[in-house]
Parts: structure tokens; sequence; C-alpha cells
């Protein structure tokens, strides 16, 4: 299989890109070939008027195992045992999952099967996430040595810090109804119909303007690490910000008028 072949992407008419993980050779690792793919491909749709929503799947048994340690155990082989090389992986992986909170478009993530450390990480960072009943999640590090500190990062901001700690400390394995019950994921369906259930979803928030949207994901990951009285004064500007915008005077007309909005996303 070639590098270009390991993400696949597909936009439809409904501007809904589809991300699709193919190494599954590999278990859909974040290898340094995906994670420069993937890097390159939130950059794209952020960019991209066209797309509207993005949702991240994967093909074969596993939604991602995390890092390729395969790929990892030859950095040791350099001068410096590897920490240049550590240090260069975790970076664009860290840089990967900043690059899906800071795309304006929303990213759902379609998990049809396990999804383990950075992989999870994956999941986690994502704004949404659906689950087939066959998927399942760990950060298993702490099985080989390796505390999942940066699958941590993400783990922490989704689910209370009890839940997070529980699956950090004993590595266990995550059925898909526990990772909904603990807020990891947003809901489970049976595995015929996780497409379905995804795409309904995805063009749900595609009809709305891509202007609010953006607007809204933005605020909601700013204030998230504010304060209180903070995270109101800067929720209070975005909000009066938005009122001036095109779409929200189209918008409030509409429901005013009782008409269906006409959106320029602007």
């Amino acid at each position: 299989m070639q590098d270009s072949d390991i993400l696949l992407s597909d936009l439809d008419d409904h501007g809904i890109l589809r991300l699709t993980l193919n190494d599954s050779r590999r278990r859909n690792a974040l290898s340094e070939a995906m994670l420069t793919r993937l890097a390159a491909a939130f950059a794209d749709a952020a960019d991209k008027a066209a797309v509207r929503v993005v949702v991240l799947a994967s093909h074969g048994p596993a939604f991602c195992a995390g890092h390729d340690l395969k790929e990892l155990t030859a950095g040791r082989a350099a001068p410096d045992g590897g920490r240049a090389y550590f240090t260069k992986i975790m970076t664009m992986c860290s840089g990967v999952m900043q690059a899906i909170i800071t795309c304006p478009k929303p990213v759902i993530a379609e998990v049809t099967g396990v999804a383990t450390a950075a992989g999870c990480q994956l999941v986690a960072s994502c704004d949404l996430a659906i689950a087939a009943t066959t998927a399942s999640f760990s950060t298993p590090g702490v099985h080989i040595g390796l505390f999942c500190s940066t699958p941590m990062v993400a783990l922490s901001r989704n689910v209370s810090n009890k839940h997070a700690m529980e699956m950090l400390l004993t590595g266990d394995m995550t059925s898909a109804a526990r990772a909904a019950e603990i807020g990891l994921v947003n809901r489970v369906v049976m595995p015929e119909a996780l497409r379905a259930a995804t795409t309904e979803v995805a063009l749900k928030i595609a009809s709305k303007s891509s202007l609010t949207l953006a607007t809204g994901k933005r605020a909601f990951y700013e204030q998230r690490e504010m304060p209180l009285a903070a995270a109101y004064d800067h929720a209070s500007a975005v909000m009066v910000d938005n009122m001036l915008a095109r779409d929200a005077a189209e918008g409030i007309g509409a429901f005013i008028a009782k008409r269906a909005p006409q959106w320029q996303d602007c």
C-alpha cells in the first residue's frame, strides 16, 4: 500500500467530507505518514468553503490503534536514543489533535472498531462521536510502561476526572455503551446503522450557516479554558458580533416570518 492510499477523502454534494483511515495493515496507526496526511486534510478542510462538516471514519477492524510502536522503536537507533524523533512525532500528533479543535468545520468521529491510545485521543478530540456497538476504547499505555499522557489531554477534557483516571491507570478496554455513559461518545448504534446515523447528524449540521457553526465552535473551546466571569464576557462579545452578521439577521427574520432561512455564510 502506498502512503497516498492510507487516507481516503470524499466530499459529497451536501458539503460532508468523509476522511477514511485506510491503513488496516497497521490497524490505522498514527504513523508519521498518516499524521502528515491528516494534518494536510484538516488544513484543506478548514480553508475549503465547500466543506461544511467532516466525518472521520475508518476501514478495517480497528478505528485507530494509536502510534505505530514499530516505527517509534526504530527511532531508538538514532545517536540520541530517539529523543528527537519521539519529540517530532508527539509534536505532529498534538498538532493534528489541535487542528481538529481549531478547524472551523464540525468534526464527527464514526467509530466501528477499537480506538486505543492516540486512537482514543483522536476520538476524544472530535466535536462529536458516534460509535457502533462493536467499538471499544482504551488508553493502555500502562501495560507497556508508557503512560498515555498525550491522550490524557483530550480524554480529560471529555469525561470526568475519575472516569479519565480509571481508563488511564488501568488501561482496561471500555465498551461502546460505557463510553456513551461517561461522555466519550454521543451515541451507540448497531454496526449496520452506523453510517446512516452519522450521515443523519452530519446532514443536520451541514444545513446550518457555516459562519454560525464556526463562530460557535471556536467560542466553545475558547471559553472552556476561562474562569466563569471571563467566559461570560467572552461569550457575550461573541454574541454581539454574531448578532451583527448577515446570517443572524436572516435567521431571526426567517423565524419571525415562519419561513426557511437562506444562508449566505456571512
